[in-house]
């Protein structure tokens, strides 16, 4: 019985010596109320002035009438809800973009089946909708699927605080898959936006989820079964169109879906992944500031989190503190079978297995 034992383990051992750190599991903190049909991508607004009343946004990705985004507080209940929204994919949040009356918080998501994009204005009591002429076109000039907008991460940059959309498709070719979109004032209060480039490297299955290291001035973005790639967010930089990264290319049982970035701040912290497990999606854990010497070095494998949520597609994380619920922030993932989004302690994701990640 004792050989027996140790054969297995020293069998453990080899198996997590040569490929991924074992997978762990998490409870949710809080669960939020489903939507009605089917969820896709959560984003997370904090409310600096109070951020125990944070808010959760989440798509319900149908076509109109059922379309919506939905708004949660951190516990988990429903604020409001958007309608009609036709098919609307991923959404983004930024912060303080400059208007003429004043910096306001927006929201951003694509409307995939009438090829565009809706902008909210966000604050403690709602959102409210600013988008010029009632949406703003994307992939003007392409046809199909290469017309219908599906992943979305907002960018400020720093130098003078310039938002930008950055929107992935159904589908695009080998380069130049992404467009970039610079937002801006209409002159009537209301958001407009106006092409400033394209790039993306492309494998041939699909690119959605999108993110953007606003502090570090990075953008990363999923390509479903080839890995993340890591470019220049600001597209003025000289080396905007060259890719600076390609990892998390192994060890992956389903797509690789939502990213998400822990940014601490020293400039340290940590990206994660999706992969999208049926029944109990996994969570690939990588360092933000890549290896002592490269920062673009992205390939350790930190650990794998798990916590039950079914066919994940869209997360986010925030370091923020958002009150005593999550001190550290927060994990919220998407999940398929109870058509809801679920929200994790930091503590949670970071204390799990012999590998323990930073906090704030």
């Amino acid at each position: 019985m004792l050989s027996r034992r140790l054969a297995a383990v020293a069998a453990a051992l080899l198996l997590f010596g040569c490929s991924a750190p074992p997978a762990g599991d998490i409870r949710p903190t809080v669960a939020t109320a489903p939507v009605s049909h089917d969820p896709d991508d959560p984003a997370i607004w904090v409310n600096s002035a109070d951020p125990a009343r944070s808010l959760i946004l989440g798509t319900n990705k149908v076509a109109a009438p059922n379309g919506s985004l939905v708004v949660y507080g951190l516990d988990g209940k429903i604020r409001q809800a958007i309608a009609p929204l036709d098919r609307p994919n991923n959404v983004d949040v930024e912060y303080s973009m400059m208007m003429p009356s004043g910096p306001i918080d927006i929201a951003v998501v694509t409307e995939r089946y009438k090829n565009r994009l809706r902008v909210y204005r966000v604050s403690p009591e709602g959102l409210a909708d600013i988008s010029s002429g009632g949406g703003l076109p994307v992939f003007e000039g392409q046809q199909g699927d290469a017309a219908a907008p599906m992943g979305i991460a907002l960018y400020r940059r720093n130098r003078d605080a310039t938002i930008f959309a950055i929107v992935s498709r159904k589908t695009g070719p080998r380069d130049g898959y992404l467009w970039q979109y610079e937002l801006f004032d209409d002159g009537a209060g209301r958001i407009k936006a106006a092409k400033v480039r394209e790039f993306g490297a492309f494998s041939g299955v699909e690119i959605e989820s999108i993110a953007v290291d606003d502090v570090l001035g990075y953008v990363y973005y999923s390509d479903t079964a080839n890995g993340l790639h890591k470019y220049h967010a600001d597209p003025d930089h000289p080396d905007a169109g060259r890719e600076l990264a390609h990892f998390a290319r192994d060890g992956y049982s389903a797509d690789r879906e939502g990213i998400a970035i822990y940014a601490r701040a020293n400039g340290s912290g940590y990206i994660l992944s999706t992969d999208q497990v049926a029944g109990n999606s996994r969570y690939h854990v990588f360092r933000r500031e890549g290896k002592a010497g490269d920062p673009h070095d992205h390939s350790e494998l930190l650990k794998i989190v798990s916590g039950g949520a079914d066919s994940t597609d869209g997360i986010d994380a925030t370091s923020a503190s958002l009150g005593p619920q999550f001190p550290n922030g927060l994990l919220v993932v998407m999940n398929s079978r109870e058509k809801n989004f679920l929200l994790f302690r930091w503590e949670d994701v970071a204390g799990l297995g012999p590998v323990k990640l930073a906090l704030r």
